[in-house]
């Protein structure tokens, strides 16, 4: 625990794995209070919570299906009750699906602006009402927000651009409260949803300035970076890890 951090509390929206798990390890590292909102692995986010308690820090696991705007307010209000306050908000859940768009089904297309923006804005919205001035939001967008190199990714890009809009726009109506807002733009990163080792590997570390997908703890530095003090005067930023993929 290295302090940055204390007395603040973190809610992280698909907290139990990938990004957001590695991201709830940082932050509790750096003192945070942690909620980890999952949608329905129960088994790894309670472990989550137990490898965080035992490492000194404070974590609860919190059902929050984000693509329902009553359950993922639910969650963050519980959140609050429960620790007192929302001071840093981590909007990490999101789905890829992928189609060329001729084929691509309109319910996939409302289940990707359903997760991917309409959950941003849902719980965004219901962690404000908990949150003190000073806070931070934080989306994790996607390169893919600015640069779509290969077919069957319109619906993923659109979501992802969208996020760049709200949150410069979310950053204006909030300056007054200093409350930031920020998305952090991935590349390809080592987690389940996209393993290094996957097929899509090869042709992805082709479109890099460094070839290798990124580790999930790469990100959680970003996200503490700006969740931490020494951001307090960036807001309405998309900022890239990407190791080179929109270069």
């Amino acid at each position: 625990m290295n302090g940055k951090l204390d007395n603040k509390v973190a809610f992280i929206s698909g907290g139990s794995r990938g990004i957001g798990a590695a991201t709830a390890r940082r932050l509790a590292r750096e003192g945070a209070q942690v909620a980890i909102g999952y949608g329905s692995s129960a088994i790894a986010a309670e472990a989550l919570v137990e490898e965080i308690r035992a490492g000194g820090g404070q974590a609860i696991a919190i059902r929050a299906d984000v693509a329902d705007p009553a359950s993922l307010t639910r969650a963050i209000d519980s959140a609050a009750a429960h620790f007192g306050r929302i001071d840093i908000l981590v909007n990490n859940a999101g789905v890829l699906l992928l189609g060329p768009v001729d084929q691509f089904t309109l319910d996939d297309f409302d289940k990707t602006v359903a997760v991917n923006v309409r959950g941003v804005f849902v719980a965004s919205k219901a962690a404000l009402a908990h949150m003190p001035d000073g806070g931070r939001i934080i989306n994790i967008s996607s390169t893919n927000a600015g640069r779509m190199p290969f077919a069957g990714g319109a619906a993923y890009a659109m979501s992802k651009s969208a996020l760049t809009g709200l949150a410069k726009g979310m950053a204006r109506d909030l300056g007054a409260r200093k409350i930031t807002v920020n998305n952090v733009q991935p590349g390809p990163v080592d987690t389940e949803m996209n393993p290094a080792e996957g097929e899509f590997a090869d042709l992805l570390h082709g479109l890099m300035a460094l070839p290798r997908h990124g580790h999930a703890d790469e990100i959680a530095g970003m996200v503490a970076y700006l969740a931490g003090p020494e951001a307090a005067f960036v807001t309405g930023a998309d900022l890239l890890i990407d190791g080179g993929f929109a270069a």
